[in-house]
This record gives structure tokens, sequence and C-alpha cells, in this order.
């Protein structure tokens, strides 16, 4: 059983703060919105080199190259995106009227919902905390983020600069320990969105049942890479492994595992060799290369994969020869004749190390997925469309890249989101700002209409009129 939390004051006046922010200013105007979006806009620009330096701290070595992508150019791009549309999102929205109460109006508003809770990872500590605080800001609201303790360094920037460009009413960083994550899950947020562990989330999705608080989960999982019979191996590697090796394999929708048939598994091993050197010519000192967080993570993963050798599977080091694992910057590692008892098969793996499972027909491969947890990505190459049609329809996944990996998570006109173990609800684009926001209905009777013909009294009238309404529906 949890221990009681103390309470942190300083949260309780963050968001009390945010709050009377919130009631003085209910519905902020479109200049308002864009003024807040175009501020982180330039905070990131601005202050591009400091971030990536930050991050390369936390993370012992992060590569500078992957934060300005994954990190700033991303999150970048997601703002500007919601500042070209803004204007139409905020607008009300005309729906039809049942044809019985016309001539009245319906109309749909979206309404900023109040004060919103981001919880960030600390995998791609910018992104995954200001891409959903730009568009809880865009639909109106007021923003807490607390940012993952594993990367203290990044918080603290964050904080100090957000600090310097936003009121505290509008947006702000709490930095803190678990301790303070949980005291922060259980503020009565107006929506809470958490990113993370599935382990983690059915805690937070516990906590913030006792405010009844509207959620959004993104999760992870282990999301499968299917390598159909028609897919050229030449062509495709390149692809998989830069999904599965950026930031070192730690990212939420990285291929988790292969499903690729028996006979093409030599030539799958003869060209992710290639394809390592071509992208990562050395590991151990090379810039490009992000290392694994922490000590502790890094023993997860070699416990991982301690335990599938013990248990029969084989593994196979890929690099230039002789490289060793250094200052935590592990060489990718794919695992061979792996089964469901081993732990590799059973958690998310988040680091360089690559299952491959034997699926021998298409049918078979969908049917692996489908006896697993519903998975955050699914990934698909080939060249037939027949195959391809089965794994969309058959299987259920939070979004597909199909013949690459990853690029489904930059479609801002896309939903990003899980299903099932790997989450619930999405953001990106207009979804962002709709799940941030309240879309009310408002009916607006006409002067002149017919509703009191189905007031009381009763009786004979009343049938009369619900007779002909009948007819014409």
């Amino acid at each position: 059983m949890n221990a009681p939390i103390v309470p942190n004051l300083a949260l309780d006046a963050a968001f009390s703060a945010q709050k009377l922010a919130y009631a003085a200013e209910p519905y902020p105007s479109l200049a308002q919105r864009r003024d807040r979006v175009l501020r982180l806009i330039r905070l990131l620009e601005e202050n591009e080199e400091a971030l990536a330096d930050a991050v390369a701290l936390d993370f012992g070595h992060r590569s500078r190259s992957e934060t300005k992508m994954a990190d700033v150019f991303v999150s970048i791009g997601s703002m500007r995106h919601t500042l070209r549309h803004l204007r139409r999102w905020m607008r009300e929205r005309h729906v039809p009227t049942a044809l019985q109460f016309l001539p009245a109006r319906n109309r749909l508003l979206r309404q900023p919902l109040g004060v919103i809770g981001v919880v960030s990872p600390w995998n791609y500590p910018i992104q995954l905390a200001l891409v959903p605080a730009s568009a809880a800001l865009a639909a109106g609201n007021r923003v807490m983020i607390k940012p993952s303790e594993l990367t203290p360094k990044t918080s603290a920037l964050m904080a100090a600069l957000i600090k310097r460009d936003f009121d505290a009413g509008e947006l702000t960083v709490i930095e803190g320990d678990a301790r303070i994550a949980q005291a922060f899950v259980e503020l009565p947020f107006d929506h809470l969105l958490f990113t993370g562990s599935t382990a983690v989330g059915k805690k937070v999705a516990a906590a913030a049942a006792k405010n009844l608080t509207p959620l959004t989960l993104e999760l992870g999982g282990k999301s499968p890479a299917i390598i159909d019979a028609s897919a050229d191996l030449a062509k495709l590697i390149d692809s998989l492994m830069f999904g599965k090796l950026l930031n070192a394999g730690q990212t939420c929708i990285a291929p988790d595992y292969v499903l690729l048939p028996e006979r093409l598994q030599d030539a799958f091993l003869h060209e992710a060799e290639l394809a390592v050197r071509r992208l990562y010519p050395t590991i151990s000192g090379n810039p490009d290369y992000t290392a694994i967080v922490s000590d502790a993570h890094e023993a997860r993963i070699r416990r991982l994969v301690d335990d599938a050798k013990d248990r029969g599977a084989r593994v196979v080091l890929l690099g230039e020869a002789g490289e060793n694992d250094s200052a935590r910057r592990m060489q990718p590692r794919l695992v061979f004749g792996v089964n469901d008892d081993m732990a590799l098969m059973q958690e998310e793996i988040f680091g360089p190390v690559l299952p491959i499972v034997a699926c021998n027909s298409i049918g078979e491969a969908i049917a692996y997925v489908n006896r697993h947890e519903r998975p955050l990505a699914l990934y698909w190459f080939g060249s037939d469309k027949a195959a391809l049609n089965r794994v969309l329809y058959e299987t259920v996944s939070g979004g597909v890249t199909v013949n690459d990996t990853l690029w489904h998570i930059n479609q801002e006109d896309q939903p990003f989101g899980g299903v099932g173990s790997s989450g619930f609800g999405a953001y990106h684009g207009e979804f962002g700002f709709r799940t941030f926001s309240r879309e009310k209905p408002v009916f607006y009777q006409s002067a002149v209409n017919g509703a009191f013909l189905l007031r009381p009294p009763y009786g004979k009238r009343l049938d009369t009129v619900l007779g002909l309404i009948k007819k014409i529906l």
C-alpha cells in the first residue's frame, strides 16, 4: 500500500493560480492563443543548442542531431501546423437539425476545459512535454507540466525558460521526484495526459479516477514489424534499423520485435549487419549513437537478453567487429529463437535489442499479433497488397506505417494514440485540440416553432402529432 502523500504547498498553489487564471479568462481569443503557441516556438528556436546540451547531459550522451530532429524540429512542426489551422478549429460547428424541430438550429461550441495536466517521460523530454502542452494552450486552457525526474537538467532548463516567457497562470513546469509526480496526478485536473509505461499508466488511471479526471494515456507495449514474403530485405532494412535504433531504441513506437519467414532469417541477419555499419560505422564514441539513459535501464535490458540466452536464444551483435559496449552505448543485438516464456518477449524492450520471431505465413503473423496485447504501433513491409489489407483489417493497433517505421507519428492530420494496453485517447493536430476542448452542443430554438404541441395537457393531440412525426422521419 502506498504511503500517504504529504501535501505539497507549492504544487497546490500552482494549481490554484491556474484555476483562478482560467476563471478570469474562460475563453481566450484567437490572438491570445496564437501568442502562447508562438512563444513556445520562439523558446524552442532560440534555445535549441542549450536544450540539446541539457538532454545530452541527462543521457550521458544523447545525439544532438536526434534531439534537434525528434524533439525540437518535430515540436515546432506540430505547433506551426496548429497556427495554420487554429482559426478554423475554433469556429462553431454547424450540425444538422432533426426535421421535426426545423427551423431551429444546432451548433457545436468548442470550449476550453480549464486546467490541463501533462505528465511527460524522459525519452523525448522536450517533444512529449511541449507538443501536448501547445495543443492544450491552443484549445484555450491553462497547462501544468510534470516532466520526468530521470532528465533533471532538461526539466530544470524547460522550467526556467517557461517561467521567463509565460505567466504561471498560463503554463508552468513542476519539477520533482516520484512523490511529486504522484501528488500531481491526484490533482483534480480538467484533463490529464500521461505518456509512459503501461505499468505506471495503470497507477495514473487509478489516481485520476478518484476525481473522475478525464484521461489520455499514451503508453507503449511491444510493437511488431511484419516482414511479408513479398518484401525486399535490402530495400527495407535501413528503414527498419533506423526505427529500432533511433534514440538507441528508447522510443515508445520503436519496432519491438520482427515477424519474419524462417527461410529469410539468414538473409535478414546479413542485411541488418550491413545496415548498422552504414547507419553507425562505429558505436563507441559515435556522436550519432545515443546512450541508454541510466545504469538501471541498461541493467534491465541486459537482464532481458541474459534471460533469453539462458533459455536457448541466440544473440548476435551487430556493428563493427571487436567493439565493446561502453559508457552505456549498447551495441545493437538481434535475438533469434525467442519464445513467449522469455522476459524479452513479455516486456517492452526500450533498447537496441531486436528479437526475431519465425512466422511462415501472413495468417500466422496476424494470429501472433492478435494473441498478445494490442500494440501502440505496427509496421508492415512488402508489396503484396492483399497481405497488407489482411494485416490492416484483421489486427488492431494504435497506428501503422507501411514500408517504413515511425513516421505515422508525424502526420498532424491524423490522430496519434494507443488502444487497449497501449493507451487510450489521442492528440496531434486537430485531434489534440478536440481532446483538450469540450464540444458543447447548443440548440437555438426558432421564434416560430411547434414545441407547444408536445407540452401537456397530453391526450389525442399528442398522439396525432407523434403519428405525423413518425411518418416523416
